[in-house]
């Protein structure tokens, strides 16, 4: 169905073809020859089309999904190289008129302990977060009248303007419910990053059966098409996602593909990040998931959306247990959370025990974030807090720009490497900083003979003798 932009906004439109991604979800294994293209066209850096990502899907045989995954793990390597951006969620309240099975903040629940913080909380919450050198962070919302677009708008400035000795949160990204146009623009100009929502299941039927008729969520077309309302509210990076665990995960995969390249066909930018999550344990929770998504196939749909959809980042939350995390960012993870804690002003308290009832699902990766951050300079990446190109406005359409040709990648480590520089000189162990600065001097003497490499010296000089938020 062909329509204009203005359009869309005013009439729902489902780009969800079930029956075609019913069809391709059941099509037989590809010739290795036909996978083995897709891959190839991939590492070229071009988006497959929804032909191609049921082919690479269709692989059973363990060597073509080996193949599968070392495509990822290279193309990771050209559009990422070994960067892992971190960023950490702020919960702000867990007030809820949805009634959504799977969920913990669910209204029906009487048993989950409600809060939102106020502002003073807000503040000693965003301290906290700070003094341990988060730089990133992601607020979330139940969806309920308190959490108005202009309480939103609020939330994000008094979050930026928080600030702890060295320490300032740069970026802000949010994920909450579905907004108007105008809501969107509300949030928007309050500096806001990503906007980020999940469609859940992108199966009618199954949306339906997970999310209670006479419910805001129980509206299917409303959250299909909020990205089309962000985006035409003047939100340049949004974020999709999935809840696996609710329907065959082939289609999921599929349907996110869709959603991508409806994004990308109508505004010319496809999502900023895709976000697959798995339904964990959480309080109150009792169901019989039938398609529950196993750990081989978790890594198989990260492997394949790396491939589906070069540049977008991906995100693997500390949903899943750290082994499994190493395990599968070498597939195409760009950004994980670190030092999670779900409950409302949780990041108050010491220690890493949850506490279910006052919580959205049981997290899987506890361990705090200078232990996650010498965990992932042990494996060779570089933890990156950098938010350059946001601020620069290399962003939305911009950021398709730079990426696409592959300029990013002048940008994007030697940024890493300064906010790297930066945390291991204000709030790194002893143990963490002996390791960062060594991959620190690994990593500047790759590039030798190029013009940038004395000045990315300079510039580590200068954050070790005091000066701080310096990014090409």
């Amino acid at each position: 169905m062909e329509c204009s932009v203005g359009e869309l906004t005013k009439n729902a439109v489902n780009f969800i073809d079930d029956d075609k991604l019913t069809k391709l979800v059941s099509l037989p294994e590809a010739e290795p020859s036909r996978i083995r293209e897709i891959i190839a066209k991939s590492l070229n850096k071009e988006a497959l089309s929804l032909e191609e990502t049921a082919a690479l899907l269709s692989a059973e045989s363990p060597e073509l999904i080996e193949e599968i995954f070392e495509g990822a793990r290279e193309l990771k390597r050209k559009i990422y190289g070994n960067r892992i951006v971190l960023f950490a969620p702020l919960y702000i309240g867990n007030y809820c008129i949805n009634d959504c099975k799977y969920c913990g903040f669910r209204r029906s629940l009487r048993t989950a302990v409600r809060k939102t913080l106020t502002d003073e909380e807000l503040v000693k919450e965003v301290s906290e977060l700070e003094m341990l050198g988060h730089k990133r962070l992601i607020l979330v919302y139940g969806e309920h009248p308190k959490y108005s677009p202009e309480f939103i708008a609020h939330t994000v400035r008094l979050t930026y303007e928080t600030k702890v000795g060295h320490g300032e949160i740069r970026r802000v990204n949010i994920n909450a419910a579905p907004l108007s146009i105008e809501g969107f623009k509300t949030v928007k100009e309050a500096g806001i990053g990503t906007y980020q929502i999940f469609q859940e299941t992108y199966h009618q039927e199954a949306y339906a059966m997970y999310h209670p008729a006479g419910t805001h969520k129980s509206d299917y077309m409303w959250r299909l098409n909020a990205m089309d309302r962000a985006l035409e509210a003047g939100c340049d990076d949004v974020g999709i996602g999935v809840l696996f665990g609710l329907y065959n995960w082939k289609y999921e995969v599929l349907s996110l593909v869709s959603h991508a390249l409806h994004l990308q066909k109508y505004y010319k930018v496809g999502p900023h990040t895709i976000s697959f999550p798995r339904i964990k344990p959480a309080h109150g929770l009792n169901l019989q998931l039938t398609y529950q998504t196993t750990d081989e196939q978790y890594k198989r749909l990260v492997a394949i959306l790396r491939l589906a959809v070069p540049y977008t980042g991906l995100i693997m939350t500390a949903r899943e247990p750290a082994e499994l995390r190493n395990e599968v960012m070498a597939f195409g993870v760009s950004q994980i959370d670190a030092g999670t804690r779900l409950e409302i002003g949780g990041y108050q308290e010491k220690g890493s025990e949850q506490t279910l009832n006052r919580e959205q699902f049981k997290v899987g990766d506890v361990r705090q974030l200078d232990e996650t951050i010498r965990w992932l300079l042990e494996e060779g990446y570089i933890p990156s807090f950098c938010t350059s190109c946001y601020r620069l406005g290399r962003t939305g359409e911009h950021f398709m720009e730079f990426a696409i040709p592959g300029f990013i990648g002048n940008f994007c480590t030697p940024n890493a490497l300064l906010t790297l520089s930066e945390y291991l000189k204000d709030y790194a162990s002893e143990e963490t900083k002996k390791v960062g600065e060594k991959l620190i001097a690994h990593e500047v003497a790759k590039y030798d003979g190029e013009k940038i490499k004395p000045v990315l010296i300079e510039r580590i000089e200068k954050i070790r003798k005091g000066e701080h938020d310096l990014y090409f």
